[in-house]
């Protein structure tokens, strides 16, 4: 085995090794235990013949793992659940109802299994447990906008958000107001039953009311403020008329307000965080040092344009050789987050392969050196693949193929790229979803 065929298992290794730390699962059997009668939550305990219905709902990639690990855990004394999923992420339940449905495109199934949780909720009694599974991909897996509108008029409107410029906490803040369940909604209607959110974080910093739109979170926006955004975005008069009107009547009062911090409704709910992108690097720093590198979390908190983030990870591939800084080799620097990436062509990848596309000029020719990109949801944007990953002799073996790198990337076509050089990362539904893990691995020379 060569040294560069070494780093790369070793990549693929330690990636396994983050993945596995933020099993779904697992994370649930971490802060969920069954000891007789009695459910444990965190620091909490149920005591299980007090309640007459245990139920299990959510939304999300990874809930099917998720539900997968309460079926064990509550066993017979599970009533029903419901939760939507991506299609292929399944996992074998037997109480639980499953619905695979669109993401990132809602569609009429996921629809049609939000309206299935609805109603499955609102039978629930203040003599009742609902536990809600909440994932990355919750937002677009539990399409409920509110009454009178349409879920393609709903589609229209944050397509016009998104067009228009405006930050994601002023998409968000309209979302959720333009939905029956985002914004904590969903806690009132399973109100007055008790409430216990687990949550697997795929936003940055983890704030609760970001991750899925917060089904069942405190709203602190107002109809007020999505009357200002559309108005101050000129969309106001272009969003569709049953938009329009429900942000008209719910600015008048005419309509209630989404519930706000210290709605007596979150008395009864606890929102539990149970796997998250920092745990994943963790992991991946305890793997990485494991096989010998020296090991260096750059953040888990990584944002900013993909091409930006790829050329500073390149360069400080770079330095680790030149100058033995931030560690010396053999070194492995580790970083998590989600970059964004601008369009300009209209090619087929996601922002992992971007990363590596973009990082692989700025490590071309460096000597035992390997980058590493992907998502752990094991899908990266509109394709079948997690991620790619590169060396120093990438750009020459792309050349010698006829293929020229900034040519593809300024296309935005990654995945053809990475696809001719096999150096795709293939690893099919994780069942989880954590955000990125990127890897710069440096071999000794």
């Amino acid at each position: 085995m060569t040294e560069l065929e070494k780093l790369r298992r070793d990549a693929r290794d330690i990636f396994s090794a983050a993945l596995l730390a933020v099993d779904p699962a697992t994370a649930v059997h971490r802060f969920v235990q069954r000891h007789g009668e009695t459910l444990v939550v965190a620091d909490r305990e149920y005591a299980l013949p007090a309640f007459e219905n245990i139920y299990v709902v959510g939304a999300g990639k990874a809930s099917a793992a998720m539900a997968f690990a309460l079926e064990e855990i509550l066993a017979e004394k599970l009533t029903a659940g419901l939760i939507n999923v991506k299609y292929g992420h399944v996992e074998p339940l037997k109480t639980i109802e499953l619905i695979e449905a669109g993401h990132p495109v809602p569609d009429e199934a996921g629809l049609r299994g939000a309206q299935k949780i609805i109603r499955m909720v609102e039978q629930a009694t203040a003599r009742d447990l609902v536990l809600c599974l909440i994932s990355g991909g919750g937002s677009a897996l539990l399409p409920l906008p509110a009454n009178g509108i349409s879920l393609a008029e709903k589609q229209e409107t944050t397509k016009q958000l998104l067009a228009c410029g405006a930050a994601i906490d002023e998409i968000n803040a309209v979302r959720k107001h333009i939905s029956a369940v985002k914004g904590g909604q969903l806690a009132r209607l399973v109100a007055p039953a008790k409430l216990v959110t687990l949550i697997l974080s795929d936003v940055v910093g983890d704030p609760l009311d970001a991750i899925a739109s917060g089904p069942t979170v405190p709203d602190s926006s107002t109809f007020a403020d999505v009357h200002r955004i559309l108005a101050e975005y000129s969309i106001g008069q272009t969003v569709p008329d049953s938009i329009r009107e429900h942000v008209r009547s719910g600015w008048a009062g005419e309509k209630p307000e989404t519930p706000k911090p210290g709605d007596t409704i979150f008395e009864s709910t606890r929102n539990l965080i149970v796997a998250n992108n920092s745990q994943a690097v963790v992991a991946a720093r305890d793997k990485a040092r494991s096989l010998g590198y020296n090991a260096l979390i750059l953040s888990s908190t990584m944002e900013g344009e993909t091409r930006d983030v790829a050329g500073i990870h390149a360069a400080l591939a770079q330095e680790v050789r030149g100058s033995g800084n931030p560690v010396p080799a053999p070194a492995c620097l580790i970083s998590g987050g989600e970059t964004t990436v601008t369009l300009r062509g209209t090619g087929k990848g996601g922002r992992n392969q971007e990363f590596v596309l973009a990082a692989a000029a700025g490590i071309a020719g460096l000597d035992s050196a390997v980058i590493f990109s992907a998502g752990t949801d094991g899908t990266d944007g509109p394709t079948d693949a997690a991620g790619a990953v590169c060396d120093g002799d990438t750009i020459k073996r792309a050349q010698a193929t006829g293929m020229q790198a900034r040519e593809y990337l300024h296309a935005n076509n990654a995945y053809p790229f990475f696809e001719k050089l096999n150096d795709l990362v293939l690893t099919g539904p994780t069942n989880t979803n954590v955000m990125d893990l990127r890897l710069v691995l440096l071999g000794e020379v």
